[in-house]
């Protein structure tokens, strides 16, 4: 039959992938959404030492810059953590909020957020490609009537492409830095980061800031 032939010529695999990438974006959209992002809880507040298993360094606090307890949920707030009013817990290691995942990214979830993008922007590509193949240009009202819907589906796949890319892109230059949204775009209301010697003192290099975020 012609799905055996099909079959033998290698045809069906492509078609096979690209369903499994976008099975795999679907469970990982809904893993990093679901998860929970490193909120930080009463009873694990005095734990001395738990960023080490998570590759984390925290550099030399100076001395006039005192950690405090949130104001909202009232437990003591580690370094780099922050409260997010939408989540009403604290955060470790809090990036910012996303609205399309309804939950924070932070320090537990925001390597699988980069995993997500990474694998959504596969599945864009691919179906932006799809849709540029299924095109061919007429200048004529009939050629707009059949073609319209591949039209707005490219233009579409398109502008998304562009935001997961520049969302991708931002992360990683971040990542590779050792810093975070909210800490680049706060740097100036961050008691720690303020009176800080340093500009950025969790920066170790490019290699080991990818290094321990990611292993």
């Amino acid at each position: 039959s012609d799905l055996q032939k099909q079959e033998e010529r290698g045809e069906l695999l492509q078609p096979l992938i690209f369903v499994l990438l976008v099975l795999c974006s679907v469970l990982l959209y809904f893993k990093v959404s679901l998860m929970d992002p490193g909120f930080v809880k009463p009873e694990e507040e005095d734990k001395e030492g738990e960023n080490k298993g998570q590759g984390v360094v925290t550099p030399q606090i100076p001395g006039d810059v005192k950690l405090w307890r949130c104001g909202y949920c009232l437990v003591k707030q580690p370094m780099r953590a922050k409260h997010c009013q939408l989540c009403q817990h604290c955060v470790r290691r809090y990036d910012h909020h996303c609205p399309w995942l309804e939950n924070c990214v932070g320090e537990r979830n925001h390597p699988l957020f980069i995993v997500y993008l990474s694998v959504q922007l596969v599945v864009l590509l691919w179906g932006g490609h799809v849709a540029w193949s299924g095109l061919y240009f007429e200048q004529s009202w009939e050629w707009l009537q059949h073609n319209i819907f591949l039209l707005v589906s490219f233009l579409l796949i398109f502008i998304f492409t562009i935001v997961v890319l520049l969302l991708l892109v931002s992360h990683l230059y971040l990542i590779s830095c050792n810093t975070t949204t909210w800490e680049f775009m706060s740097h100036h209301r961050i008691s720690y980061l303020r009176h800080s010697e340093l500009e950025n003192p969790f920066d170790q290099g490019i290699i080991l800031n990818l290094w321990r975020f990611f292993c």
